[in-house]
């Protein structure tokens, strides 16, 4: 019902992309079954409890108690699932290529809007080479600063990596650390 009222609402939302061809059958099984599970439902707790003599991170309401990593509860392991291990890069590429450039363009015409105006409200036919410069600093300051968030994050990037490789070298194979 809520996959019909998206849709209905037109309301849009990540697309996952198909697996490619070379994958193995193990992971297109995984994938189509966290394709299956859109819209995820997920609730969030920073409070550990115990429940039936073991310590769960969760929620107590008053007729139970919500397991965040108990799959009959909550798709939040899916969820974690198909961010870490699957989409991740997808989704870093679609927020860069799309979102920011979205912004980024909405930006540029907002502030080539402002000295326009204000160039119409002087009264001069000939645009203001000073407002133009301006905006050519403005516009060089942003891309320097999206190139030193970029360097930023490819650094996180590789610290991620490196953490992921040390812990997958000192856990089981079947565990996952998060």
């Amino acid at each position: 019902m809520i996959n019909e009222e998206i849709e209905k609402c037109e309301i849009k939302i990540y697309q996952f992309p198909d697996c490619d061809s070379d994958e193995d059958e193990e992971f297109k099984q995984q994938d189509n079954a966290l394709k299956a599970c859109i819209p995820f439902a997920v609730i969030g707790s920073n409070t550990v409890i115990e429940v039936k003599g073991r310590r769960v991170r969760g929620r107590v309401y008053p007729w139970g108690v919500v397991e965040v990593e108990n799959q009959d509860h909550c798709d939040f392991v899916k969820l974690r699932n198909m961010l870490v291990r699957t989409h991740m890069q997808d989704l870093k590429d679609v927020t860069r290529d799309v979102h920011y450039e979205n912004y980024r363009a909405q930006t540029l015409q907002r502030m080539n809007k402002a000295v326009f105006q204000r160039n119409k409200l002087k009264r001069d036919s000939s645009p203001d080479f000073a407002n133009v410069q301006e905006t050519d600093r403005i516009i060089q300051e942003k891309d320097e600063e999206l190139r030193r968030m970029q360097e930023m994050l490819a650094r996180m990037e590789q610290q991620l990596e490196e953490q992921k490789r040390q812990s997958t070298q000192t856990t089981p194979k079947h565990q996952l650390v998060i």
